[in-house]
């Protein structure tokens, strides 16, 4: 009797959590003795999995956090290369997080070279970094991307096999998707303007206060204005400090783990203000897809810590909204570090709340983003549930065939079609 299909999960924090889960549930529906190990939150721990340690151990940001934890971070890096190889799993993926998941991956190709390895979220090499991708292909055998520029961007960049399989986003298009009456209400009722400052402790402390002057000039400027802004539990005591000061308060929405009640994900309040919002004001990050993906007009904002600002000549591409990398123009204001501020922020929000020509451009727009995303066929965790079980039949095919999976020849040769 065949032995059961293995795969190894590494997720690095809470969006690679989710996807997890996700890939996780499709690779179940397709073979249901599917068993899975490694290390992600509790939205894969739903599904299954026992990590290894918690995600909060391996889930810092920005270049000051990793150095203050280098030690426990690298000793739960060298603890999950250890624990990968000693699974014996049919298939490493790494989910996002690339300064720990890389560091498990070449670690793993180095005493197993067989194993088949998919990163499972291109890391930003074509903004950042771009040797990245040409060093990839010595422990990374197909990249399954989320956005549908970065498989060019691999090839150019001589990265491994990319292939695109779509964002999770793309399951939620019913429940961003306006109905008419809710597009008729954007426009006639007193607006509603989402505000969404990030879902990291560090992102969301630098923006409160700038973006709670903003919305003080806006209420001068346009009238009352209905408020929202949905908050993600973790960050949820940042948020309420940075309230504090802000006159009015705005409605505060649950923002739940959508991968725990998918079916019920359009009856929920983010999903709803959504559908209805005339404009958001938002950090940079996956918020403004979803935004561009239910059709919202936006102004984009986003800050450093001091002593990271000057990197900026490093980064290689002239936007850092997502919207405006899929179109590849630049459609959405962004404001970075000095020039997110107030007054900038509320005079590209003015237009987009009152109407008019910038309104319609950036709602015309948007619709192309949506259009660009598509993924035909089945969700992108199903495709990408596809690309895993196909490198698993192939590295079982080789093993079969005399081969040894705890070394010898990598697995090679597999088409990366979607």
């Amino acid at each position: 009797m065949e032995a059961p299909r293995h795969v190894f999960l590494v997720a690095g924090e809470a969006s690679g959590d989710l996807l997890g889960a996700l890939l996780m549930r499709a690779l179940r529906a397709e073979r249901p003795d599917m068993r899975f190990s490694g290390v992600g939150g509790a939205a894969m721990a739903r599904e299954g999995l026992a990590s290894l340690f918690p995600l909060a151990d391996i889930a810092v940001m920005g270049l000051l956090a990793p150095l203050l934890r280098l030690p426990q971070l690298l000793e739960r890096i060298e603890r999950t290369s250890r624990a990968a190889l000693a699974a014996e799993p049919d298939c490493l993926v790494l989910i996002d997080a690339p300064d720990f998941t890389h560091r498990v991956a070449r670690r793993v190709r180095r005493a197993r070279p067989a194993l088949p390895i998919i990163d499972y979220v291109s890391p930003s090499v074509w903004a950042w970094r771009p040797g990245r991708a040409r060093a990839m292909r010595a422990y990374v055998d197909e990249v399954l991307a989320l956005l549908p520029f970065e498989p060019a961007a691999h090839e150019r960049l001589g990265g491994p096999a990319c292939c695109y399989v779509g964002h999770p986003l793309l399951d939620c298009l019913d429940a961003l998707t306006p109905s008419s009456a809710e597009l008729a209400a954007r426009e006639e009722e007193r607006p509603l303007l989402l505000v969404l400052p990030g879902s990291r402790r560090a992102e969301v402390a630098r923006l409160m206060p700038v973006f709670g002057e903003t919305l003080a000039m806006l209420a001068e400027r346009c009238g009352p204005l209905d408020v929202a802004l949905p908050v993600v539990p973790h960050v949820a005591e940042e948020i309420d400090r940075g309230l504090a000061a802000w006159t009015p308060r705005p409605r505060l929405l649950s923002q739940e783990d959508w991968t725990a009640r998918p079916r019920l994900l359009s009856q929920e309040e983010k999903p709803a203000a959504f559908r209805r919002a005339r404009a958001a004001l938002v950090a940079s990050g996956a918020a403004t897809l979803e935004l561009a993906l239910a059709g919202v007009p936006m102004a984009v904002a986003y800050k450093v810590a001091p002593l990271e600002w000057p990197l900026r000549i490093l980064v290689s591409v002239d936007s850092i909204v997502l919207p405006n990398l899929v179109l590849g123009e630049r459609l959405v204001p962004e404001f970075l570090q000095g020039r997110a501020n107030p007054a900038a922020l509320a005079s590209a929000l003015e237009p987009l709340i009152r109407g008019g020509a910038e309104r319609v451009a950036q709602v015309s727009g948007l619709a192309r983003v949506r259009e660009r995303m598509s993924a035909e066929g089945r969700s992108p965790s199903a495709r990408a549930a596809e690309r895993v079980i196909a490198w698993i039949a192939r590295s079982r095919e080789i093993a079969g065939g005399g081969r040894h999976q705890k070394g010898g020849s990598r697995v090679s040769g597999l088409s990366t079609a979607p």
